[in-house]
């Protein structure tokens, strides 16, 4: 194998598997337990999770070339995914649902974590829409999920850990008791050396059983003649089950938790879409609202050229006599004012660079590299001839099944009649069964006292002697019963009863009142797609009319039969018009991504499989094209 050959096989496959590791180190998961004796400890030992991801994909290098940023509308849509920071930020949430869903798997509270839905960045200027914090036509279903969106309560029966539980205890025990009558043992001072041990096994059923056994064994050795077996050991094995009747009994109490949470983690996963719906949303805003700022900039431009050019034309006609000095005047006038409406434009274009490559980064701008890049969109604002939309009532029926904001609620009004069911269950005394047997057991070495009791021989031995009587069952104890506990007055639960049934009428209405607004959302975002259409063909119209005009009175103008004045009106006229054309364009794009969603399509309009956005990784490839503005390959 060649040096050169070597050479090139490292620099491709080392940075490959430095990058692998690095995403491997950095992936969004709870590492499991590792170390001790395996699955015998791993219980007992903390899980781990990695530290977060501050590097942004490699995408964002792959699309730099000679200190541009070149973009298209599909690649801002994978940066913003891969790297938006709101978004990261939300791909912990459904892991936090799972390990809660764990936590109500053993019996434990359930807790609120998660983070609301963040609002994405809004451009430095717009006119013409009405827009909330996510640059987008206001959609008022779509805004106010809470903190993971999801029901916590602990009203009702507590419920019981339902992980097993193993309890074991030693004990050693010397002591010295003086004894008032030495007639019961012989001694003016009793002293007893005691071993004790205990096992203890307790599991409880999400349907109201619990159920411990226990083994007990102790050694005693005491200093009296008295006693017919010295030293002596005592044990028993014992099991007792009890059983709730009424309050605290079924799955459906006890359970509820795990139930409730298992909603939480639909509901988290929802809420992940949401905000990748807001940001996907507002980094398209962003884009082409920078687009916009383009042509914006072009026709300022444009507009100072013009004016330089009729300045110059001016001074030339002045120093021949063609016209009055004052005319060089207005001319410098109009000049100074394109100039100012240029800085303006070039400012709003700088200024919406750093707004789009702050949410296309997840480190920062200058960590990321991008203080000194230019932004160079690749895509041009395409209003087509004619929109294609489809009956207003198919369209409503469609976001009413898209919208996970309606998933979201009726989720949430699921886990509600959940936990209903479980403070219903407090109205209901405390009726508990419960049944407990032992089987007992003696043994230890005979005294010479052991000769005047009769059958003592039968206790005569050791440790094996003792468990033979134990699972013999010589020496049994039996108890069984019922315990009833009756509230007299019940004022708690009837009114935590009462007003959690108050509290899911009012989600059901808010539920209601979520769909009727997004009725009231897609007949809005279909007017706005109308009105930016009919805004658009009249400002691109205007903008026709406007050019004409303004050629008509150049050829006057140079003829002699316009004025200066009117030339200068006409440059201003079209500059007015020509920016208006660009913000009716910007205002179309709105309109259309509003639209999506209203009628909660965004993800499928834009290819985007919520898979890999958990991933944070998306598949589609970004090429740029051969040739790129201004002829950089």
């Amino acid at each position: 194998m060649s040096s050169r050959f070597q050479t090139a096989f490292l620099t491709v496959l080392v940075p490959l598997f430095f990058a692998a590791q690095a995403s491997a180190q950095s992936e969004i998961s709870v590492q499991p337990a590792t170390g001790g004796l395996g699955w015998l400890t791993h219980p007992y030992q903390p899980r781990s999770v990695p530290p977060i991801r501050l590097t942004n994909s490699p995408r964002m290098d792959s699309l730099i070339r000679a200190g541009s940023l070149y973009l298209t509308a599909p690649d801002v849509v994978a940066l913003a995914i891969e790297n938006n920071i709101d978004v990261e930020v939300q791909r912990y949430g459904p892991l936090l649902a799972k390990e809660v869903l764990r936590r109500a798997q053993g019996g434990g509270a359930l807790r609120s974590v998660g983070a609301a839905v963040a609002a994405g960045p809004q451009s430095v200027s717009l006119q013409g829409v009405s827009v909330n914090n996510s640059g987008s036509v206001a959609l008022s279903s779509g805004t106010g999920v809470s903190s993971g969106g999801g029901i916590v309560t602990q009203l009702g029966p507590n419920i019981p850990s339902l992980d097993p539980s193993l309890f074991a205890l030693a004990s050693f025990q010397h002591a010295s008791i003086p004894q008032s009558n030495t007639v019961l043992t012989g001694t003016d001072a009793l002293v007893q050396d005691t071993r004790a041990f205990q096992l203890q096994y307790a599991q409880t059923w999400d349907f109201g059983l619990t159920w411990q056994w226990t083994y007990a064994y102790s050694h005693y050795h005491v200093n009296s003649s008295f006693f017919d077996l010295d030293p002596y050991a005592t044990g028993d094995v014992d099991l007792q089950i009890t059983q709730n009747l009424l309050q605290g009994f079924g799955s459906a109490v006890n359970g509820r938790n795990i139930r409730v949470q298992r909603n939480n983690v639909k509901v988290s996963d929802l809420q992940f879409k949401q905000q990748v719906i807001t940001t996907v949303a507002a980094a398209l805003n962003l884009y082409w609202d920078l687009v916009a700022f383009g042509e914006d900039l072009r026709a300022r431009q444009q507009e100072v050229s013009t004016a330089q050019q009729l300045l110059d034309d001016n001074k030339r006609q002045v120093q021949i006599g063609a016209l009055a000095e004052i005319e060089i005047t207005r001319a410098e006038a109009q000049l100074y004012s394109s100039q100012q409406d240029l800085v303006v434009s070039q400012t709003n274009l700088q200024q919406q660079e750093i707004i789009l490559k702050n949410a296309l980064c997840r480190n920062g701008i200058s960590a990321a590299g991008l203080d000194n890049i230019r932004i160079v969109p690749l895509d041009k604002i395409e209003v087509p001839v004619s929109d294609e939309i489809r009956p207003v009532k198919d369209l409503i029926n469609d976001a009413l099944g898209n919208r996970s904001e309606i998933a979201q609620a009726k989720l949430n009004i699921d886990s509600n009649e959940m936990n209903l069911v479980g403070i219903k269950n407090s109205l209901k005394p405390t009726l508990q069964a419960f049944a407990e047997l032992t089987n007992n057991g003696l043994s230890g070495e005979l005294t010479a006292a052991s000769a005047l009791t009769p059958g003592a021989s039968y206790l005569a031995g050791g440790y094996g002697n003792l468990l033979a009587e134990i699972a013999r069952r010589n020496f049994p104890n039996y108890s069984a019963g019922l315990s009833l506990n009756i509230p007299l007055r019940n004022r708690a639960a009837q009114s935590d009863y009462a007003t959690s049934q108050l509290e899911l009428r009012q989600n059901q209405l808010n539920l209601r009142k979520n769909m009727n607004q997004i009725v009231v959302d897609v007949q809005n975002a279909v007017i706005g797609m109308q009105q930016a259409r009919v805004r658009y063909d009249a400002a691109t119209k205007s903008r026709q009319l406007q050019q004409q005009t303004l050629a008509a009175d150049q050829r006057r103008y140079s003829l002699g039969a316009a004025t200066v004045f009117q030339v200068v009106q006409d440059q201003r006229d079209l500059a007015s018009s020509e920016s208006s054309e660009t913000q009716a364009m910007a205002n179309y794009t709105h309109a259309r991504i509003a639209l999506d969603q209203a009628l909660g399509t965004t993800l499928e309009v834009n290819h985007i499989s919520l898979v890999e956005a958990l991933e944070g990784q998306l598949a589609r490839p970004s090429e740029l094209p051969p040739t790129i503005p201004g002829g950089r390959q």
